[in-house]
């Protein structure tokens, strides 16, 4: 059981090791080499038992370039003892792995980030005995996915696009679309992510809406017409499918929200059949004050 956004925020990592790589790509912009293998190691970096230093997660990485041990650190504030342990951790890892180590601060705030950002310094003015460079990973790097499809490319990063805004006033936004790419994954898969996200979370009304869509796809995964479409692939069912529960989700966003939805809203949803146009309206319905919000702006 995940019981809070710092453990949510590097275990995702250990669910999905492939993900942090991609990461060092498309977030960070910093070339990795291609992995053949991970491993995930023992977090406790203690020397001598008074004194007690455990990193949040280890990975080894195998490349073909050779092994690299990638260090996260789930960062919630600064905390200016890290930028002493930081360095002890990876010198230490050096020295007991005979690999290069890598250090990965990932965060919820902004500030944060800026903070963690810093190289640390150690050794004369001038002349640096030590320096580390942290690679940190944040709201300010961290893209918003709001799109389905985009969300389906590649769901692992939504849900870390997810977790890393889960502070923010985007959060919400970026929930009812990964919702439904979270269905393109084993039902295992799902919830564990689905719990990660829950625990990254600040707002309760993003939290509210986060635990109803789960609700949603537990409904689908254990719903066996919908699993037969699922696996079997079939493009009429699925595009079917996903007309039928975006009107679904769009309409009991609403409800979930306190919302009346009048006859007339209700009609005009139900009786839409652009995916696209009901993608529009169910983002509205995330923040819309009215069910008449969500055709604002027009459409079908």
């Amino acid at each position: 059981m995940v019981g809070s956004s710092h453990e949510a925020l590097h275990r995702v990592f250990q669910k999905d090791p492939a993900l942090l790589t991609r990461a060092f790509q498309k977030v960070l912009r910093v070339p990795f080499p291609e992995p053949r293998d991970f491993a995930v190691l023992n977090a406790d970096v203690t020397e001598i038992e008074p004194v007690e230093r455990r990193v949040d997660t280890l990975m080894r990485v195998e490349t073909d370039d050779g092994a690299y041990l990638l260090v996260v650190e789930a960062q919630g504030k600064k905390d200016e003892r890290k930028r002493g342990s930081w360095p002890y951790y990876l010198a230490y890892l050096y020295e007991k792995y005979r690999c290069e180590p890598v250090l990965v601060v990932i965060t919820q705030n902004s500030t944060t980030a800026r903070w963690a950002a810093q190289p640390i310094r150690r050794g004369l003015p001038g002349w640096d005995s030590l320096m580390v460079r942290p690679l940190v990973i944040g709201p300010d790097n961290v893209p918003v996915i709001a799109s389905e499809r985009e969300a389906e490319r590649d769901v692992p990063l939504a849900v870390l696009s997810a977790m890393t805004h889960g502070r923010g006033a985007q959060a919400a936004a970026i929930l009812e679309p990964l919702a439904f790419a979270l269905r393109t994954v084993d039902g295992d898969s799902a919830a564990v992510f689905g719990q990660l996200i829950e625990s990254c979370l600040a707002d309760s009304r993003a939290k509210e809406i986060w635990r109803n869509l789960m609700s949603e796809i537990r409904y689908f995964f254990n719903n066996p017409v919908a699993e037969k479409v699922r696996e079997e692939g079939r493009v009429e069912g699925r595009e079917e499918g996903r007309l039928e529960d975006r009107v679904e989700m769009t309409l009991r966003i609403l409800e979930w929200r306190s919302i009346p939805v009048p006859d007339a809203v209700r009609e005009r949803v139900l009786g839409c059949s652009d995916l696209d146009q009901l993608e529009v309206w169910a983002h509205r319905a995330v923040t819309a004050e009215r069910a008449e919000d969500l055709f604002a702006g027009g459409g079908a």
